[in-house]
């Protein structure tokens, strides 16, 4: 991006602090695999070796409890979004950064979505589902139920405006 681009200076909205929660608990429960494939190599193929009892799936609980802490906060820190007159801008990702802007005006619907961990925690995703195939539903994740409800309806206000 060039600097002089008025989005690349944008103040991004963090997501609600809840998000963290959500992102933190699917970490858990994807580790959750890993680790009892650790537990089984240990006590079944690897027991005949020279290793110690418990090495595997120790180091196994280590990674997945640095993974529990450290990679939900990371991709917490990078998501962001913004509303800017008749359209929304959506940053994420850790390696690869994106850069989405949604004009209203391509608005075909709005879904509003939350998963039982999302519900535990009050926050919801709301999802732009636009006219064309790339990039036809974008979510915005982390956001509290209230406020998804609530920016659901101000850009469905915005999008009748403009077809009045």
């Amino acid at each position: 991006m060039e600097g002089n681009d008025p989005a690349a200076e944008r103040v991004m909205t963090p997501l609600h602090p809840n998000q963290l929660k959500v992102l933190r608990v699917r970490t858990a429960i994807a580790m959750l695999f890993p680790l009892v494939l650790a537990v089984g190599l240990d006590l079944g193929p690897l027991r005949e070796t020279a290793l110690p009892l418990g090495l595997v799936a120790g180091a196994a609980a280590l990674l997945a409890l640095a993974a529990t802490l450290v990679l939900p906060a990371r991709r917490y820190r990078a998501w962001g979004y913004a509303e800017a007159g008749d359209e929304l801008h959506v940053s994420h990702g850790l390696l690869v950064r994106v850069r989405t802007i949604v004009p209203f005006g391509r608005v075909q619907h709005i879904d509003v979505a939350q998963g039982p961990v999302e519900r535990r925690y009050g926050v919801a995703t709301l999802i732009l589902h636009t006219a064309g195939t790339r990039g036809a539903a974008v979510p915005l994740p982390g956001l509290a139920q209230p406020d998804a409800e609530r920016m659901r309806d101000r850009i469905r206000a915005k999008i009748r405006q403009g077809l009045a």
